[in-house]
């Protein structure tokens, strides 16, 4: 079942390149495809043709005996794979904390299959057939995402009724209590919290958050939005603190 291959530039403890790929996809000729176009970008390629070596590599299993796990900086990602298929993957990805960004190969490109690949984790969704052109550049800015500069450390703590926001330490509590947020939620709050009241369009909050390049669909936003409410609200339904702008977006209180 293992099918873990190091391209001839990728090996397991020296960084080059632009960062460290891991293509999980089980028909060989799309992955060798893929891992040759992104190699000769530069990337440091690493594959696997099953769900669950993926899921060994990224260190999602403690039953493994591989020792030494590579460092991985993006998954690219089929969803239909043989024993643990995709959706499944990356699912157990976030549920185990691992943030690592991910981007999803699919035959299946309709709007509701987009949705479902954001819910579950996924930071891109590229249906099938593709260009390398674009897959090259949409593996470029998820990583320019993940890996560049931090925004500024703010020193005040940013407070909303009973909700206080620590941006130095990345800890929210709503009335005392500490809610666990992941980074992209955490940042949505703390753009509205210095805001308040101010209304987001999607764009806007894709532009603060994600960042200008990102080119994946804007219902990501809509989906982390009732992640947030499902964490804060009493009724995520009827929500108190992000409420929905009808045609224009989103609000704090």
């Amino acid at each position: 079942m293992d099918s873990l291959q190091l391209a001839p530039q990728a090996q397991p403890n020296l960084r080059v390149g632009l960062g460290r790929v891991l293509i999980v996809e089980d028909e060989e000729i799309i992955r060798e495809t893929v891992a040759l176009g992104l190699a000769e970008e530069g990337f440091d390629i690493l594959v696997a043709a099953d769900g669950l070596t993926a899921l060994d590599m990224l260190g999602g299993t403690s039953l493994s005996t591989r020792t030494n796990r590579p460092e991985i900086d993006l998954v690219v990602l089929d969803l239909m794979l043989p024993g643990m298929n995709g959706l499944d993957l990356c699912r157990l990805l976030r549920h185990q904390g691992i943030e690592v960004p991910i981007l999803v190969l699919s035959a299946k490109g309709t709007e509701t299959d987009r949705v479902v690949g954001l819910e579950i984790g996924a930071d891109d969704y590229l249906p099938k057939p593709f260009g390398m052109r674009e897959l090259v550049a949409r593996c470029r800015a998820l990583l320019r995402r993940h890996q560049g500069n931090p925004k500024a450390e703010q020193e005040k703590v940013l407070r909303f009724e009973d909700i206080t926001l620590h941006p130095q330490e990345c800890r929210i509590f709503l009335r005392g209590d500490e809610v666990s947020l992941s980074p992209k939620e955490f940042r949505i709050m703390e753009l509205f919290m210095g805001q308040p009241r101010r209304v987001w369009s999607r764009d806007q909050i894709i532009d603060q958050v994600w960042g200008h390049d990102f080119m994946g669909d804007n219902k990501t936003v809509d989906v982390h939005i009732r992640w947030i409410r499902e964490k804060l609200e009493v009724d995520p339904s009827h929500p108190h603190y992000l409420k929905t702008v009808r045609g224009f977006g989103y609000r704090l209180g």
